[in-house]
């Protein structure tokens, strides 16, 4: 697989501290509106993307379901990891451009 474009992007806005991951600091981020977007890995249980689409269609933050668990974990240089957050505008606007060209769903 080539190394996309966003994936690069969430690797850099992890360098810069503007990531947190794990299904538990996702959900706290998103409900203290500091998550300007969310990755959820495709490959997670059915559970964990019905609880995160519901979360962020109702906190109004953007959600994608991209690649898997390893890829996602790899991208930020960590073990795998099914969902992330991004806590930058920038970042998650970026992010987005690349993640919208490539097909990806959107809730």
């Amino acid at each position: 697989m080539i190394p996309s474009k966003a994936l690069s992007l969430v690797g850099l806005a992890t360098k810069a501290g503007k990531t947190v991951s794990g299904e538990f600091m996702t959900e706290k981020e998103v409900k203290s509106g500091r998550a300007a977007l969310v990755i959820v890995a495709d490959d997670a249980s059915d559970n964990t993307k019905k609880k995160f689409r519901d979360m962020c269609e109702f906190y109004k933050v953007p959600i994608y379901f991209y690649g898997d668990k390893d890829t996602l974990g790899h991208a930020m240089g960590k073990e795998f990891r099914a969902s992330l957050a991004i806590l930058d505008e920038g970042f998650a606007k970026g992010i987005r451009k690349h993640l919208e060209t490539k097909d990806n769903t959107i809730a």
